[in-house]
């Protein structure tokens, strides 16, 4: 059984934790309308809903907070922020925003034409509602192994050069005019890509003109996986690895509530040769964010950036993260429980296909089994699967992607190996009883990024939700 590596830090302050009983937590779940999202924070007992913003910040960071200038324009701590990226990334231009979708808002709205074909390897929510609503289309070039959560290929990340191929030659690189690549890919369970495959991307696109994007908001993560696994990487450093797998793109953005440990803020970069690019897309964040010396963050955000981004680089504090990761996912294997294999970056991912192979997947199983570790132990986690793919704006129906999953993503140095240990007996209590466990049928749900505010309901005992009905659920 894995074992968590001593935490290479000590704990200076605690939060209080609140346990509630099973009836309360059914009496949240009701007002709630079985969202996981739609808890109030103070009835969960664990919160591994996501890993974004959810971090504790150093002593070093806390320290950089009170020296935030808070100038509305040319502030020193947006110098600072900026020095931080270019040592850490090699971007030199550089546009801060809030958080990550508000630099995807910038990117997509200045650099997608209507029918422009985006590759991914595979989607991310907000990045698609975004390359959308600019009137893009996305099209999936991860590699086959990543749609399979039995696979023990080790990079799930990688993009399939063939898929891409076949776009270009099908659309042109008139229509295919750039691909985005994300580090520790979110929806595949975690996943990273080796520096080998992104070295031969952007050497195929090199060779057709086309631009390389990258999503760097788990980059750090990814480098730890190329360190450690890579054959040729070992003596390199995180920061190295971070600064060659950058230098294959021409441009990134980044949420940096999660590798940039922080609670909020983003930014948006590019390479020299993207000028143009980059005063479009800095004319606008006036508009959107904020003056382009603070975006949509305070002095203080950018100073604690600065010295996250930096942090996020030490070998020692990724492997602890890594290890608190194999523990959980160790524990629940042993269990049986159906999970995504091998062990990803940011989060221990449970198949619930596998685990509730009683539900139809219009009956939504991993929203359903997020509810159900919740009302077991006050665990939050999320769902990755049917609801968050969205409907098909053509045909209006679920898009029933084959990855659906329960996410139980680990906060940066916030839990400890008993809270852990926790969630697993948790978790291996509800697969205990999976058989009993009803699906459930939305009653509402927004146009955009359903996932965030849709509601639900259980299915009566005595019948499921036929796949028919499912489908056709109006919006709300």
């Amino acid at each position: 059984m894995p074992r968590c590596m001593p935490e290479p830090y000590r704990i200076k302050m605690v939060e209080p934790l609140r346990m509630t009983t099973r009836e309360y937590r059914q009496q949240c779940l009701d007002r709630a309308h079985y969202n996981t999202f739609l808890l109030d924070a103070d009835d969960v007992y664990i919160d591994l809903l996501t890993d974004s913003g959810t971090g504790a910040m150093s002593d070093r960071q806390w320290g950089a907070l009170m020296q935030g200038d808070e100038a509305y324009a040319g502030s020193r701590s947006f110098e600072h922020m900026c020095e931080s990226i270019r040592e850490v990334m090699g971007y030199s231009l550089i546009i801060p925003t809030h958080q990550g979708r508000g630099a995807e808002h910038l990117f997509f709205q200045n650099f997608i034409q209507p029918g422009d074909i985006l590759p991914m390897n595979m989607y991310f929510t907000t990045t698609r509602a975004h390359l959308e609503l600019a009137g893009g289309e996305f099209r999936d070039i991860i590699c086959d192994e990543a749609h399979d959560s039995q696979s023990d290929f080790r990079w799930k990340g990688n993009v399939d050069l063939d898929k891409l191929d076949g776009l270009v030659e099908h659309y042109g690189s008139a229509r295919v005019r750039a691909i985005s690549m994300a580090p520790d890919v979110n929806m595949a369970g975690g996943q990273p890509f080796s520096m080998a495959n992104l070295r031969e991307v952007r050497a195929y696109c090199l060779e057709r003109g086309i631009k390389v994007f990258l999503d760097v908001t788990r980059i750090a993560e990814n480098a730890w996986f190329i360190h450690h696994l890579e054959p040729g990487y070992e003596q390199f450093s995180i920061k190295e690895i971070i600064r060659e797998i950058c230098s294959y793109s021409d441009g990134a953005w980044m949420s940096s509530k999660k590798d940039g440990l922080v609670n909020m803020g983003g930014f948006l970069a590019f390479m020299p040769g993207e000028e143009e690019l980059f005063a479009k897309c800095r004319s606008q964040v006036v508009v959107y964010e904020g003056l382009h010396t603070y975006g949509g963050m305070s002095g203080r955000d950018m100073e604690a950036l600065a010295v996250g981004l930096r942090e996020v680089c030490d070998d020692d504090y990724l492997s602890c993260r890594h290890s608190q990761l194999e523990l959980l996912h160790g524990l629940l294997l042993k269990a049986g429980v159906p999970l995504v294999h091998p062990c990803g970056g940011h989060g221990v991912f449970v198949d619930a296909k596998a685990f509730l192979p009683h539900l139809d997947q219009d009956e939504f199983p991993a929203q359903a089994l997020a509810a159900e570790i919740y009302l077991e132990g006050g665990v939050r986690g999320m769902e990755r699967g049917n609801v968050s793919a969205d409907r098909d704006p053509v045909t209006g129906r679920n898009r029933r992607p084959r990855l659906e999953l329960v996410r139980l993503t680990i906060p940066r140095r916030v839990y400890t190996e008993s809270h852990l240990e926790y969630v697993a007996e948790t978790v291996i209590e509800v697969f205990a009883r999976r058989d009993q466990i009803r699906g459930l049928k939305m009653t509402w749900e927004p146009e955009k990024l359903r996932f965030f505010q849709a509601q639900f309901e259980p299915l009566p005992a005595e019948r499921q939700l036929s796949a028919a009905e499912g489908m056709s659920a109006s919006a709300g």
